[in-house]
């Protein structure tokens, strides 16, 4: 059996490592609120969102929260917050336990979540960059959501690195599920001539 190699010699692995677990609490903690039934949800952590809202107006995290209008405006949103209930946490457990074994045989699942998380971030990215500016937040943010371009900026900063380490996920993860069916394949190819 192979000698696990450590993480601080895979630099790619270790950031993706890192990302896995600072994400289930980011996750949990606030990004699902918007599912939980609210009796499930202590009264200190039902106000991370709404600290986090009224800091960053994030139109998104807001809005599949109801703060702003009806949730039902958001129900796309909501339904990329179940993709992460359902499928990504579980993916933040497992890839972080396998990338900290050096176990490859992760490699098409973390293909799959980088894929399918790049996407469902485009539309996020897309809300935060047309949202209405204004110098100062309105009263009228109930009803009417804006930001101020320091809100924007503070979203764009929490939002991007959701987009490009996925993105830089994707391109990484096809290229080694691709090399090793390369391998399986000349390895196949070997084991008939011989």
């Amino acid at each position: 059996m192979a000698e696990r190699i450590s993480l601080k010699s895979r630099p790619l692995d270790l950031v993706y490592f890192l990302f896995f677990l600072m994400h289930i609490p980011a996750t949990l903690l606030i990004d699902l609120q918007a599912i939980y039934p609210t009796t499930m949800v202590p009264k200190l952590i039902a106000q991370l969102p709404v600290f986090y809202v009224q800091m960053s107006g994030d139109p998104l995290i807001g809005g599949g929260m109801g703060y702003f209008g009806t949730k039902e405006t958001y129900v796309w949103f909501k339904t990329f917050l179940f993709l992460e209930a359902i499928f990504q946490l579980p993916v933040f457990v497992l890839g972080a336990r396998a990338l900290y074994k050096g176990n490859r045989s992760i490699y098409p699942l973390l293909l799959i979540y980088a894929a399918s998380t790049t996407t469902t971030t485009l539309p996020c990215l897309s809300v935060i960059l047309t949202t209405p500016l204004v110098q100062t937040p309105s009263s009228e943010a109930l009803t009417y959501v804006t930001i101020t371009p320091a809100q924007r900026l503070l979203l764009l900063s929490s939002y991007l690195p959701f987009f490009l380490l996925p993105l830089l996920m994707t391109v990484d993860m096809a290229m080694r599920v691709s090399s090793l069916v390369k391998a399986g394949l000349s390895a196949e190819t070997q084991k008939k001539t011989t």
